[in-house]
Parts: structure tokens; C-alpha cells; sequence
């Protein structure tokens, strides 16, 4: 009976639907524990500080667990455990502690623990521009750590995002089994602005995949699934897991036909999905001669530049990434096909351009205005960038 009195106590102590004025960081540690997030571990940093802050006072309220740790590296490290714990877990990071955690987040693609990074990014590189903003990390999340493997990263550009986002980075990594990325920005971490919060039943809240074999059939690795079903320590499965090429029993292997199935499943089990978990926003881009890309905050000043520029009788629209990763390339397709030229829009010195450039090469032109960490552009910088290229 006490168990379950604490299980409507912590039930009670969860942010309740409704109209709110939150920050982003605090809008996402509040969806996490909506997510069922029970355990976070971290390790200070700015400017994602608000999430540990936040998530330190409100855990015990719904029965979870607050660790800091000695480092990064520790911190993400104990996710994956508590994922086989069967516990949902998270941190938050930004530039500087995201590079520490990088030999953590390969393990976690390697043994299929579903955990999830808030990072927070800021200007660098080392430690750069503590409290200004940078969206400098798109390509280490996806390549930071060492070997072929897959993960999710999604970017946010508003505190309603922030939430959302958050939520769905829990579902998407226990569908999975991947490690997912909130990779968003310093501005929108720290924004202060309106947030809805649904009645809970729209909500949805994704778990494992339960094993249907008796523990003396069970094979944590079991090829025969894209994504196999995940046993939790204490259910009466008894297996290994290490970090190292392991057959479908989770037994570490050098047999070449062992590296092939098993890599080969866990990059295909992202890609083979791509369209069902890449997310994109486009405004304006059915009749656009030019197309500008951008995402996080650097996407609120391009839309007000390509409506100024609409309103100047330039055909320009804008194609804003939610996924980093996979990069929904299909949804600028159509205006490529049409010979739409790109303009790729970032604080940094070009990273997504090179994704871009890598699905449409030598078919439209593709154009980048790179900007250095520590401020945003603002509409009027983006809008004397697009007529620059616009008159080309």
C-alpha cells in the first residue's frame, strides 16, 4: 500500500498541463521527467547548469535519483547502466564536458543503452565562450566518438521544442535502443517564453521492447531483430555485455562474419528508419528560387529575413531541420528538383553546409554564410546575405 500511495505522490509532483512562462532548459528537465526520466547524472557546466539545478530539487519529488559526479566521462558512463537497470536516465552538458563524454557515448551505441544528452552548446573551440552561443557541434554528434555507429540528435529553436523534443528523444532512444542528442543552443536554452503543456493522455511515452523468449532462450543481441528486445538486471536473464565486437550472446568475438552482422545492424537500424525519425519545418518553399537552411535560434532570425525578403518580392523560403541527425535531406528535394539554390545559414565555419553538400552536389548551387560564436545574426545580416546571393 506504501508503494503505491508514493507511486500517486510522485504522479502529484509532476508538472501539470497547462499555459506556462519557463526557460528552456527547465521546460526540458520538466518533459524529461513527464518521459519517465528517473536518474540523472552530470557534472556542472555552463550553460546547461539549469537542467542539473533543476532536476537535483525535483528527482526525489517523483521518486528518482540526482548524482553528481566526478566528470563527464563518469556521467554518462552511469546512464548505460541504469538503462540495463531499467531505469530511464539522462544528462546535460555543453561544448567542453560533450568531448569527455564521447568514449561513453560509443559504448552506449555498442551495447544498444538507450540514454539521452541534453547538450547546450556554446561558442569554442576548448572552452571558447562559456555563456555565448554556438552551434559549433553538429558534426561531433554525429562522428565524436571513434568506429561506425548511429545516433539521433535533434535541434530544438524554442522552449515549446525544448520540451517536445526532449520528450520524443526519450521515446526515440528506447524505440531504438540508440543514444539521442538534444542538441541545442545557449539562446534557446536560456530563453524565457510561453510553453503548453498537454493533458497527459496526449503524451506518448515509449518503452522497451519486452523479451518473449524464457531466459534460457534469450539472446541479448539477437540478429534476427533490427532492434532486439531489451532484458533488464534482476528479470531472471542472465547474459554478458561488453563493449567489445560481441556475438549475438553478447561473448566478445574477432570472427569477421561476428563484426559484419552485428555494425551492420546497428547502422542499419537508424538508417533503414531514417524517414520515420527525421523531422523537418519548411516555410515558403514550394515557389522559392532560393531556399535558406537553418536551425536552432539561427532559424528564428532566417525566418524573419526570408519574410522580409517576400515581402521585397524575392522568392525565398526556409527549410529548418529538426533532426541534425539522420538530416531529413527528402524534404529539400523537391525544391532542388525544381533548381532552387541553398543558402545554409549557422554559427560556425560551415558544418551542415557539408552535409547539404554531400546530397546535392553538382545539382543546384549551394552557398554558406558562416558566423563566428558568440552572438546570433540578426535578420537584417541573414536578409544582405540572401539579396548577395539572391542577385547571382
Amino acid at each position: 500500500m506504501s508503494e503505491r500511495i508514493s507511486l500517486l505522490r510522485a504522479e502529484e509532483a509532476l508538472l501539470r498541463p497547462g499555459v506556462y512562462f519557463m526557460q528552456g532548459n527547465i521546460a526540458a528537465a520538466e518533459a524529461a521527467l513527464l518521459a519517465g526520466c528517473r536518474f540523472f547524472a552530470g557534472y556542472p557546466i555552463t550553460p546547461s547548469n539549469e537542467i542539473a539545478e533543476h532536476m537535483s530539487r525535483r528527482l526525489p519529488q517523483v521518486g528518482g535519483y540526482f548524482i553528481q559526479f566526478e566528470d563527464e566521462i563518469a556521467s554518462v558512463i552511469a546512464l548505460s547502466g541504469a538503462a540495463y537497470a531499467g531505469v530511464k536516465s539522462m544528462t546535460a552538458t555543453s561544448g567542453p564536458g560533450f568531448s569527455l563524454m564521447q568514449e561513453g557515448i560509443g559504448m552506449a551505441a555498442m551495447i544498444e543503452a538507450p540514454i539521452v544528452i541534453i547538450n547546450v552548446q556554446r561558442g569554442g573551440p576548448s572552452t571558447g565562450l562559456p555563456t555565448l552561443v554556438g552551434q559549433g557541434d553538429i558534426m561531433q554528434a554525429k562522428w565524436g566518438s571513434h568506429g561506425d555507429y548511429e545516433i539521433v540528435a535533434y535541434l530544438p529553436s524554442s522552449v515549446q521544442e525544448m520540451f517536445d523534443l526532449t520528450i520524443q528523444a526519450f521515446n526515440t532512444a528506447w524505440a531504438y535502443r540508440v543514444p539521442v542528442i538534444v542538441l541545442t543552443d545557449q539562446r534557446v536554452g536560456q530563453m524565457i517564453e510561453k510553453l503548453n503543456v498537454p493533458d497527459y493522455n496526449e503524451i506518448p511515452i515509449v518503452g522497451r521492447r519486452v523479451p518473449e523468449e524464457p531466459p534460457e532462450e534469450f539472446l541479448p543481441f539477437n540478429s534476427k531483430y533490427l532492434i532486439p528486445p531489451m532484458a533488464f538486471a534482476g528479470e531472471g536473464y542472465r547474459f554478458h555485455v561488453t563493449t567489445l565486437t560481441h556475438d549475438e550472446r553478447g561473448y566478445p568475438s574477432t570472427s569477421h562474419k561476428v563484426s559484419t552482422k552485428l555494425v551492420t545492424r546497428l547502422i542499419r537500424k537508424i538508417r533503414d528508419n531514417e524517414k520515420a525519425i527525421g523531422r523537418y519545418d519548411s516555410v515558403s518553399t514550394d515557389d522559392a528560387d532560393l531556399v535558406i537552411v537553418a536551425y536552432g535560434i539561427t532559424s528564428r532570425s532566417a525566418l524573419k529575413a526570408v519574410k522580409e525578403a517576400r515581402r521585397e518580392g524575392l522568392k525565398v523560403g526556409l527549410f529548418r531541420p529538426i533532426t541534425a541527425w539522420p538530416f531529413p535531406y527528402w524534404g529539400l528535394k523537391e525544391a532542388v528538383d525544381r533548381g532552387a539554390d541553398i543558402l545554409v545559414v549557422e554559427i560556425n565555419m560551415g558544418q551542415m553546409v557539408r552535409v547539404v553538400r554531400e546530397h546535392f552536389a553538382n545539382i543546384v548551387n549551394i552557398h554558406s554564410m558562416t558566423w563566428a560564436p558568440g552572438e546570433v545574426p540578426r535578420p537584417h545580416d541573414i536578409l544582405m546575405k540572401i539579396k548577395e546571393v539572391y542577385e547571382r
